[in-house]
């Protein structure tokens, strides 16, 4: 599958191997407002901040309500196209060992931020939008928190919270 974006929202192909080309076979993503499932790497959860800890500790412990499923499979790819697809969260945030993250704003977290945005979702560094971010270097990296509008401004708003 194909997923593309010419700033006019967001379109999925299939390749069809009888024709050799790819197929339209979803026009116009849209991203649900909110999800059901959070995606980031657990195994950093000594080492994340607050705002983080405190969000993924809500998804599994709702106060009410039904927990979210945690899913992720450590591809930026197939977990953004699973958030694209069902809604939820994508986050790789900052942590105290890579306090400037560890994806590459240019070539990771842009073009995966620029596809959500089109659905109709968010795409943060926990302060600013991540296409809003002026790249000093081809290298930056950045923390990246994105999805469901919902669920990256209950991220966004533990980050104020915390005067992070």
């Amino acid at each position: 599958m194909m997923v593309l974006s010419t700033g006019q929202g967001v379109h999925g192909f299939m390749l069809d191997p009888s024709i050799g080309e790819f197929v339209l076979t979803e026009s116009n993503f849209s991203i649900k407002p909110r999800g059901k499932i959070y995606s980031l790497n657990e195994g950093y959860a000594s080492i994340w901040d607050p705002a983080v800890t405190e969000y993924v500790q809500s998804k599994k412990y709702p106060k009410s309500g039904k927990p979210y499923g945690a899913r992720y499979i450590g591809s930026m790819v197939g977990d953004v196209h699973r958030t694209l697809c069902y809604g939820g969260i994508f986050m790789y945030p900052a942590t105290k060992d890579s306090p400037n993250g560890k994806l590459r704003l240019l070539y990771e977290g842009n073009p995966m931020a620029f596809i959500v945005e089109q659905a109709g979702g968010i795409a943060s560094n926990g302060h600013i939008n991540l296409l809003d971010i002026v790249p000093t270097s081809i290298h930056q990296r950045a923390p990246v928190f994105l999805g469901s509008r919902d669920d990256v401004q209950e991220v966004l708003d533990l980050y104020k919270k915390h005067g992070l």
